[in-house]
C-alpha cells in the first residue's frame, strides 16, 4: 500500500497533537472520510418561472425560442 505525502503529513499532525500511533491516526482520519461520505446533502432544483410555457417534445424548438429570449434580454 502507498499513501500520498499529503495522506502522510495530515496522519503524522494528528499522531503528534494526540500523541497516538501512525496506524491509529490512519484509522481516525479514515473513519471521519467515511462519515462526511454519508452526510451528502440531497440535490435540490432551483426554478424560476419565466411567464411562459415551452413545449419541449421538440427539442430544437425550445432552444430556438431560447436563444431569441437571450438575445432580446
Amino acid at each position: 500500500m502507498r499513501l500520498d505525502d499529503d495522506v502522510i503529513a495530515a496522519a503524522e499532525k494528528l499522531r503528534r497533537e494526540r500523541h497516538i500511533g501512525l496506524s491509529e491516526a490512519l484509522n481516525e482520519l479514515a473513519r471521519l472520510g467515511m462519515q462526511r461520505g454519508t452526510t451528502r446533502h440531497r440535490f435540490h432544483q432551483r426554478t424560476e418561472n419565466l411567464g411562459l410555457r415551452v413545449d419541449v417534445t421538440n427539442v430544437a424548438e425550445a432552444l430556438e425560442l431560447l436563444d431569441e429570449m437571450d438575445a432580446n434580454a
